[in-house]
């Protein structure tokens, strides 16, 4: 067995190892709490800038956190030329990620990984609810006028409700960038509030475009905000935008998860999306949130990378592992 496999926290293996947290019910909006949030940039950047040259995770240890790595994703397609051929090669993908062969040559002995959840739009989640039945993995659905945000908020409020109907059991949504940039946060909280109840048993998954925020510090108060509205996670990006993931916005991130937990016991995810492409960047991210959140935070139901050519890296690194030579990326297709 690859050591760690079956750990939660020192080397993590099963993303499912610990049980899912109660959801976060959200509490009215404290704005002497928010305006009081200040994130120090060049502190944040020093701070995740060690995090390479302090942390390696070497040999059969990295190949356990890489397979742990497999089971944080989100599989995602998102393009506009999808097909329902595609996505239903993404969920085959989704529920094998990894060869049988490269798992034996590991020494993997229990249940082969799967990825935390398939990630498309509304009109897609019917054919990936069919592709993954029996599999329980969860549908993700990108909502509310992904990637802008700005259609019509009734509009945005039925498609949340369309795509729950239609049996999705996550939804990622995005939030009005306008109401950050202008501090108005009682409607940012007003927004992401009923986008919440508009989820029901869904969980909702809250996108603050952090590339299109302008500083550290509006980042942290959206956050907050958004997890006194009731977000299960917060999310970057929509990997849409110019700048996506980066690990100083993490580490605010974070930080502000952490603040929140500690303000009310409430427990809240998150999700960096975009531009995360590398088996050595999920390693990064990996050792963030272990380092500022704990072992819980490096398991599915806290922590999910928005993942759509990160596996194909993974799958060359775990196959170096087994056999001491990269395979061709052309070998690890998605869809």
């Amino acid at each position: 067995m690859v050591p760690g496999s079956t750990a939660t926290a020192a080397a993590p293996g099963s993303a499912h190892a610990s049980e899912a947290p109660p959801r976060n019910p959200g509490i009215d909006l404290d704005l002497d709490r928010v305006l009081e949030l200040r994130v120090n940039r060049s502190a944040a950047e020093r701070r995740t800038a060690s995090l390479a040259g302090r942390r390696s995770v070497k040999k059969t240890w990295q190949a356990a956190w890489l397979l742990r790595a497999i089971t944080l994703m989100d599989l995602t397609t998102l393009s506009g030329d999808d097909t329902p051929g595609r996505v239903r090669r993404l969920c085959g993908k989704a529920k094998a990620p990894v060869r049988p062969e490269v798992l034996d040559a590991l020494g993997w002995d229990v249940a082969p990984p799967t990825v935390a959840a398939v990630c498309v739009y509304h009109r897609y989640v019917d054919t990936a609810v069919r592709a993954l039945e029996g599999s329980g993995i969860p549908v993700a659905a990108v909502s509310t006028g992904f990637p802008h945000g700005l259609s019509p908020f009734a509009q945005r409020v039925a498609e949340i409700r369309a795509s729950v109907g239609a049996g999705a059991r996550e939804i990622d949504i995005v939030v009005t960038r306008a109401h950050v940039l202008t501090g108005n946060w009682s409607a940012l909280h007003d927004e992401v509030r009923a986008f919440r109840e508009a989820c029901g048993d869904a969980h909702l998954k809250a996108i603050l475009a952090t590339g299109e925020l302008g500083t550290l510090t509006n980042v942290q108060r959206a956050s907050m905000v958004a997890m006194m509205a009731g977000a299960d996670f917060i999310k970057t990006s929509t990997g849409k935008e110019s700048v996506n993931a980066t690990l100083p916005v993490g580490l605010t991130m974070a930080r502000a998860i952490r603040e929140y937990f500690q303000d009310t016991g409430h427990v809240v995810g998150f999700k960096p999306a975009g531009g995360i492409r590398t088996a050595k960047e999920s390693l990064q991210w990996m050792i963030l949130m272990k380092e500022e959140l704990g072992n819980p935070w490096v398991t599915s139901h806290r922590f999910r990378f928005g993942a759509s050519s990160l596996l194909a890296d993974i799958e060359r690194q775990l196959e170096h592992a087994a056999t001491g030579r990269y395979s061709a990326h052309h070998r690890h297709p998605l869809a």
